[in-house]
């Protein structure tokens, strides 16, 4: 697949690469499991030499011999001889004082797993070295937590180290859009809509999906959990590095959440797991699942929903993490069926979805949200606000353009009228699948 979007990123990466050519730079790019991070900076860096290390879990030994045929071939310089990490990159920074150059360490977090004392030491090089230097470090790392504690927590080594920092986000609707119809140029809005709901506009996956033939709503599904699906195996791979031994709660909590159970009680009702714990360490550690209040609701107020960032992990939970036991003995058709009768209801969902992060994308408003009263009556599917220019915009989502009333939304958005009209001009929108 052809490189899309990302025009925002390069951008920065070039400049960091121009500013290395007289002050070092350490750049940290995260962004979750096959967001696409190698590939940006692979395309990004390309005006001075470049060295792609990888950092596996394996000796340290080994690495070493990796690394230095590496820059052996990339820089022409033979380094020599290492079983130490350290010493193999303070060599490598006398070297970055004569050649400007780009070292890029990917899966930077799998250090703690060869030498954890690497972290401190590379402190100690960078700092000792970095004036004089030329060299661009790039530092990639998937594992969010891992990578967050490295260099955001105060009591460790590489706080404060990094000049720069790059958040890979996924694909926006619009980009999407712009890759389905490379694939398929008489895409329908179903399979859009699919495409995102399986996908989540996550680099590898839209790949996978895609060149694999799912280019229709029908191939999607059937390619998300056909026989050697790429996608089945892909949850649990991506979270169990995250949750560790706690990964059975975590994983009936994030269950219960793509059920649809999105408050605490019936969180724990469905899981019998006291979730207040996990819940804030999944939003604020793990950056997986959103808490979010209706429009107009105090900070303090308890009436708090929660749901899963990830499209592809909320799908994932929902279709092949709860029929496991189908999964495990191959009845994939079994849960193909069950995809199939659940698609209007669950694709509803992830249209609400769809419009608000299409809202959110236009860069007009300043919050997109929803809204719900207390009781859980008069549910609205979309909010925005722009206060900027005084304007508030309540719309009602529905699959099909006929289902949408805008006399009942008026009706059910009467609260947040009577106390915003005098200070905002008020526009009711009714969108469907029409409006993708």
């Amino acid at each position: 697949m052809k490189f899309y979007d990302r025009e925002k990123e390069i951008e920065a990466l070039r400049q960091i690469e121009r500013l290395s050519a007289t002050y070092a730079q350490m750049t940290v790019v995260t962004g979750r499991r096959r967001i696409g991070k190698t590939t940006l900076v692979k395309q990004a860096c390309r005006q001075i030499p470049f060295v792609y290390l990888f950092v596996g879990r394996k000796s340290e030994t080994m690495l070493c011999r990796e690394f230095t045929e590496v820059v052996a071939n990339t820089l022409g310089v033979d380094l020599g001889d290492f079983s130490s990490f350290s010493r193999f990159f303070g060599v490598l920074m006398q070297q970055s004082k004569n050649i400007n150059f780009t070292l890029v360490l990917d899966e930077f977090q799998n250090f703690k797993y060869v030498n954890e004392a690497v972290f401190g030491d590379l402190q100690n090089l960078w700092d000792s070295n970095k004036a004089d230097s030329k060299m661009n470090l790039i530092v990639c790392g998937s594992v969010s937590t891992m990578i967050s504690r490295i260099f955001d927590d105060k009591k460790e080594p590489l706080y404060g180290r990094a000049n720069n920092r790059i958040h890979l986000q996924p694909f926006s609707t619009t980009v999407l859009k712009e890759i389905l119809r490379d694939f398929n140029p008489t895409f329908t809005n179903e399979d859009l809509l699919a495409l995102y709901m399986t996908t989540g506009g996550v680099a590898k996956y839209v790949e996978e999906m895609l060149t694999h033939g799912g280019i229709t709503k029908d191939a999607m599904l059937k390619q998300f959990i056909g026989y050697g699906s790429y996608f089945v195996p892909e949850g649990k791979e991506m979270l169990s590095d995250e949750f560790g031994r706690d990964s059975g709660n975590y994983f009936s909590i994030l269950n219960a959440i793509a059920e649809g159970e999105n408050t605490r009680g019936a969180i724990k009702s469905c899981t019998g797991v006291e979730p207040g714990g996990y819940l804030d360490k999944l939003e604020k550690q793990y950056e997986l699942i959103y808490r979010y209040r209706p429009y107009l609701s105090p900070e303090q107020s308890h009436n708090v929903r929660y749901g899963i960032k990830d499209n592809f992990l909320r799908f994932w939970f929902r279709f092949v993490q709860k029929y496991i036991s189908a999964v495990e003995i191959g009845n994939t058709d079994y849960i193909l069926q069950k995809m199939q009768a659940d698609y209007e209801t669950y694709s509803g969902m992830v249209l609400e979805q769809y419009f608000r992060q299409q809202f959110a994308e236009t860069g007009q408003y300043n919050l997109v949200t929803n809204y719900w009263e207390r009781d859980g009556s008069n549910e609205i599917d979309l909010i925005a606000v722009n206060d900027a220019e005084r304007h508030l915009a309540i719309g009602e989502i529905k699959r099909q353009a006929q289902r949408v009333d805008i006399n009942r939304l008026k009706e059910k958005a009467e609260h947040i009228v009577s106390k915003q009209k005098r200070r905002y001009s008020i526009e009711f929108v009714g969108l469907s699948m029409d409006n993708m």
